[in-house]
Parts: C-alpha cells; structure tokens; sequence
C-alpha cells in the first residue's frame, strides 16, 4: 500500500506541505526494480528523477556533489550535461523546464549554491519547478563548528539553505539516511505540485550508501491536473492565433535569426543619460562561427540601413533560405 510522502522531516530543515502529493503525468518513467545492495541514496535520487520526466540534469561538478554526480551518470535514461558556470546551469535548468514541464541541476555547496541562485529564483517568479541539487557537507560535519572551504568561512552550515528559503517552495537537508527517502520524494513532489523550484542538500558523503528504504518501489505521485481559465484561454488564442500561426509556419520555412544591436542601454539613455549607459559590443556574427561545429550550413550579415536590410532579408529567404542566417541589426540609439 502506497504509503503519503508529505511528511514532517526530521531534521526541520524543510517546509512540508502536509498533503498528499505525489504521481505525475504520463511522461513519467516507471522504475525499475533494484537489489537492496544497489539501493543507495544516489541511486534513488537520480531513479526519481527519470521518474519524474527528468532526462538531462545540468551541472558543475565540485568536491561535494562529486560521488553523486557518479550515480547520476550510472543511471539509465538520465544524462549528466556539464556546464561552465552554476548560473549557466540553473537558467539551462530553467529553460529545460519551460519545454519539458520540469528541469534540474546539481552544483557544490555555497561556492556553487549561492551563483545558481540568482536561476533559481528567476524560476521561483516564473512559476517553473526546477530541483535544485547541492552536494552538501559530511553529514559528520554538522555540529562540529568546523569551518570549510568554498563557504563563507563560517562554522555555520546554513547560509546557502537560508538564501533558498526565499525563493523555493520546499527545501530538503538530506544528512541522514533514514529520512532520505521521504524527503527527497516530498521535494520532487512539492515541486511539480506547486510549479515552484524546491533545493535538495544532499551530504557528500551519502550518495554511496545503501538503506532499505531505497530499494522499495518508489511511492506514486498524485497531482491534480491544473485547471484553465477558459474564457481567458478562448481569448488569447482569439486575440493571437493568427500572428502564432504565421510565425510558426514562418518559422518552417526558414531558419532566421535576428540580434537587435542599440549599443547600449536605450532605455537608460532616455530617463538619464550617461557614459555607463553604453556597452562595449562584441562581433556578435563572430559568435555563429565560433560555436560552429561544420555540420550544416551558416551565414551571417550585418546590416545599418533599411535597404541594407531588405536586400539582406531577401538574400536569407533565397539563396541562403538552406542556411541558419544570423542578421545583426545595427540601430541608432534615438
């Protein structure tokens, strides 16, 4: 009998919602079966994250999160994408959410926490459940004053929890495996639930270690499915289903990109100008043939004038229609 995974933790450190939450939509993945020696904690992360229709977790590897980024890799159906930078990770999270109906990523504690976190709560105002995954400190460590690298230099552990407090709907502090299981679940669940981000702490030292709890079948989710406005729904699409449907068959046909260059900040310009309100450009069509990796077929123009743009645009839906066209638009700042 399926068992409510809204609970109480122990260890305080989250918000529990008190309901029952829990399955999710069809493009969930059924787990499979594990033996109690596989059942470890990494395991079971990752397994409730394929389940949840998480394909790709974006991450940033660093010494606490190392042994679970392992177990993420081993698990079927899921990909580790490596990122250069946290808040990289937390907006590609962001974005994998908004297509896919929820995202992840996985940093290191507070060096890595406290970068994604300007992400996270991008995702927090924009109503989108991404699970933010830290590895955090040996769960040996708390209590012990000790102070540790890539923080703040504080024996405190919970200035990265206390920062996401404010912009996560759940937050989890997995430091012992007893309770592993239902916090983990309730903050997955807790996301999807309330289309919020919801943070993971997971001790570094954990990941590897197998307990009982980890090898039953996980408990099923239960969501409700959210309900429309459907006048508002009849008049948006009355109001905008026409310019959708030219831009989407516009979008078939050829494959445009368009990059807006006003050099600056304009809106700035016009409630107070000054020096700062200009940027240095970059070669913006550089950046086509800097990402290039010769598959397919590229071109790029810049264009200053309105002539130069329409003989730009018909060169992009003629000869170049088999191409990604890059066009940078160079306009006046007034």
């Amino acid at each position: 009998m399926d068992t409510p995974i809204a609970i109480a933790p122990k260890n305080g450190a989250a918000n529990a919602t008190g309901e029952h939450v829990g399955s999710l939509s069809s493009g969930a993945v059924a787990p499979t079966p594990i033996c109690v020696a596989e059942a470890t904690l990494g395991r079971h992360l990752a397994r409730r994250l394929v389940q949840a229709g998480v394909s790709d977790v974006f991450a940033v590897p660093g010494d606490f999160n190392l042994t679970l980024l392992d177990h993420l890799i081993d698990e079927p159906g899921l990909r580790v994408v490596g990122c250069c930078n946290e808040l990289n990770a937390g907006y590609a999270a962001d974005g994998y959410a908004r297509s896919r109906g929820v995202g992840a990523c996985a940093v290191t504690f507070t060096v890595g926490g406290l970068s994604v976190l300007n992400a996270i709560a991008g995702a927090y105002s924009e109503n989108l459940p991404v699970i933010c995954i830290v590895g955090g400190p040996n769960s040996n460590d708390y209590g012990t004053n000790r102070i540790l690298h890539h923080t703040i230099g504080l024996p405190d552990f919970s200035q990265e929890l206390r920062c996401f407090q404010n912009v996560t709907c759940y937050q989890a502090v997995v430091n012992n495996l007893e309770d592993a299981h239902e916090l983990i679940d309730t903050a997955i669940s807790t996301a999807l639930k309330e289309s919020k981000p919801v943070y993971i702490s997971i001790s570094c030292n954990l990941p590897a270690i197998p307990h009982p709890t980890f090898s039953r079948e996980p408990v099923p989710f239960f969501l409700a499915p959210r309900v429309s406005n459907q006048m508002g729904l009849e008049a948006a699409v009355g109001g905008h289903g026409g310019i959708l449907e030219q831009s989407s068959e516009a979008g078939h046909e050829h494959h445009n990109l368009s990059l807006i260059n006003n050099g600056g900040y304009t809106i700035e310009v016009e409630i107070h100008d000054g020096p700062y309100n200009v940027i240095k450009n970059w070669n913006y069509t550089g950046l086509v043939d800097a990402i290039h990796n010769g598959e397919g077929k590229c071109w790029t123009a810049k264009v200053r004038c309105e002539e130069e743009l329409k003989e730009v645009i018909g060169k992009a839906t003629g000869e170049k229609k088999d191409c990604l066209c890059f066009i940078e638009v160079i306009v006046h700042k007034r």
